[in-house]
């Protein structure tokens, strides 16, 4: 928590207890949870805290490059804290998210009339597919 407290303050990042919450849940967080799941989240511990508050800090950490923002589903937002470029699974059943780190720069090769037209600079692919936990729920319906 040293470390990540010293990483933001150098930063110029303001630290609220509440931001430190928020920042201690999202450090390391693979699940990409939605804005909505921070603030349930953080608010079990810091009843006072605002949905505003978890969203600023999210766009405030995005801002800062910290954060990516997954528009995965249309409904909400979720954020991902490893800002590393990288691509993601989605399940079909339950929306569980999951990271690839496979890169797949070279299968993407772009046809002229584009690169013609664009300098392609990074890319994402969304994957889809059945969790494990959907797969068994499907079998015992079956």
């Amino acid at each position: 928590m040293k470390e990540l407290i010293a990483k933001y303050k150098e930063q110029g990042f303001r630290l609220t207890p509440q931001r430190l919450a928020i920042l201690e849940y999202m450090d390391g967080n693979t699940s990409h949870p939605s804005a909505e799941d921070i603030y349930k989240h953080i608010k079990a511990a810091y009843p006072t805290v605002s949905f505003a508050t978890v969203y600023n800090t999210l766009q405030a950490l995005k801002d800062k490059g910290e954060i990516l923002e997954i528009t995965i589903d249309p409904q909400k937002k979720h954020y991902d804290p490893n800002p590393k470029p990288h691509h993601h699974i989605i399940c079909m059943g339950c929306n569980k998210i999951g990271d690839i780190f496979e890169d797949y720069s070279e299968a993407l090769r772009l046809p002229h009339h584009i690169v013609s037209e664009f300098k392609p600079v990074a890319n994402h692919i969304n994957f889809y597919g059945i969790c494990k936990y959907c797969q068994k729920k499907q079998k015992r319906r079956n």
